[in-house]
């Protein structure tokens, strides 16, 4: 009797096919295959060594040949790419031994798989658990494969797709990403390599919203990240432990940082979508980080842009002033962030001048009787700095006094956060604030708000360059 043994010759190149796979195939009698593999392993072969293709998709052939062959006494090497194990000649090779009787000596010898030759290329995106999932519908129902994909994107596995895309496969990728995007966020890292290990390799990293499957063949493995993976230099990082100290070398300079930053992951992953505009989704992630409180979601509006609006204007310089309707608000805005951006936060409720026009309201803009003191100083911020970024956390009457002032045209806001909140014109004073469309707004909607939520929506634009990697709280 013969031998069989079922080698991975790697994805290719022969720096990546293991000493045993080679000094096999230098001993082989026979060696069986796909025609396509051949070109990586002839310089390895012996000279009068048979190489038998059986063409694509003739597997069960193969294997049929290789027992013939072992038969008759001969030593047959079967080959397969990357390792024979992973999808691969190994598991038919052994149930083909079963169903025949036989006892041939089978030897399975592994090799370097195309998704960790891709993920060396790539950083190290598999650096805690991962799963590998076959998009080929040939001998898997799809609709078996759609459960492993849901199951593996809610249990936040960093994910190798293998056999992404055929000819006549043209929307499964499609459809992976839908259901990755309503489990992940969109801003996941995604890396693809096409042709790992040879010539025609090319290498991309991407994100799972901006990833276009039609960038990728069967040629072509991609790894999805996980909710810790990000990118750093070009390069895909999944680190070991999710709240292992280490961690922190990584992620933030301190403690505090990395403890927001996990806040941060764990909120994003929780959200009922993950297709929001990230302007919007980084007020959304400080709203609900302050407050715990989920129906944010419902309730948090902002203009298209509003955040990334109202922070190019702190980056030109044009904006160069917080007013806020209460000092706690302005107590909540980080020092650090203003001191860095050169921003300066002002409440005027302890002026002097507000209680001599709380006590007259005539010496200011229009008439009235029962001025209160945050109205007061609303009209003080507004002649003293009109084009200012507005911010209200408690008082609906401050808010209103300034929807009279930006009428009138004494004010022209650089952007608005309306969070006061209570039971006394809080929903009306958010409603006047809408139809200022040219003015950038954000909103928390209804009775909720709050000077720690108007303190941290400011934040969010003062931090919007952060958004991208998903990394807030550097001014901490």
């Amino acid at each position: 009797m013969g031998k069989i043994i079922v080698a991975g010759i790697g994805p290719g190149s022969k720096e990546d096919m293991t000493p045993a796979v080679a000094a096999a195939l230098a001993e082989a009698d026979v060696v069986v295959g796909y025609k396509y593999y051949f070109q990586f392993i002839k310089p390895l072969v012996a000279g009068g060594c048979e190489c038998i293709d059986t063409g694509m998709r003739r597997e069960r052939e193969r294997a049929e040949q290789a027992f013939e062959l072992a038969e008759q006494g001969k030593t047959v090497v079967v080959i397969s790419s990357g390792d024979a194990g992973i999808y691969g000649m190994a598991p038919l090779i052994y149930e083909m031994q079963e169903v025949r009787g036989e006892r041939i000596e089978i030897e399975v010898l592994p090799g370097i798989s195309a998704f960790q030759k891709a993920a060396s290329l790539l950083g190290a995106p598999i650096g805690h658990d991962m799963c590998i999932i076959s998009l080929s519908d040939l001998m898997t129902p799809w609709e078996l494969i759609e459960r492993r994909i849901k199951a593996a994107a809610s249990a936040d596995f960093v994910i190798a797709v293998y056999n992404p895309k055929s000819h006549d496969r043209y929307w499964q990728l499609y459809r992976m990403q839908e259901l990755l995007l309503s489990e992940r966020n969109a801003y996941t890292p995604v890396g693809y390599v096409h042709q790992a290990g040879r010539e025609e390799q090319a290498i991309k990293v991407t994100t799972l919203g901006e990833f276009n499957p039609e960038d990728v063949d069967m040629f072509t493995v991609i790894l999805i990240g996980n909710s810790q993976s990000y990118v750093t230099d070009g390069k895909i990082i999944t680190p070991r432990g999710y709240y292992r100290g280490e961690r922190q070398e990584v992620r933030g300079e301190k403690i505090g940082q990395n403890i927001m930053i996990e806040s941060f992951l764990t909120i994003s992953k929780e959200l009922r979508r993950q297709d929001y505009p990230l302007g919007h989704k980084w007020a959304l992630l400080h709203a609900i980080h302050t407050t715990a409180d989920f129906e944010m979601e419902n309730i948090l509006y902002s203009d298209d842009d509003a955040v990334e609006s109202i922070y190019n204007k702190v980056k030109d310089g044009t904006l160069k002033t917080i007013v806020t309707d209460v000092t706690m608000v302005t107590s909540g805005i980080r020092k650090g962030a203003l001191q860095r951006l050169g921003i300066e936060a002002k409440c005027y409720l302890q002026d002097a001048r507000v209680a001599e026009l709380t006590k007259h309201p005539s010496l200011g803009e229009g008439q009235g009787v029962g001025l209160t003191r945050t109205q007061a100083g609303i009209r003080l911020a507004v002649e003293e700095h009109p084009d200012a970024l507005f911010a209200f956390g408690n008082a609906p009457t401050a808010l209103m006094e300034l929807c009279a002032l930006i009428r009138k045209g004494k004010a022209h806001p650089a952007g608005i956060i309306a969070a006061p909140v209570g039971f006394v014109h809080v929903r009306e004073s958010k409603h006047g604030v809408k139809p200022f469309r040219d003015i950038p707004k954000i909103i928390v909607e209804g009775r909720k708000g709050g000077s720690n939520l108007a303190a941290t929506l400011c934040n969010a634009i003062l931090t919007f360059d952060d958004a991208a990697q998903l990394k807030p709280g550097r001014d901490l």
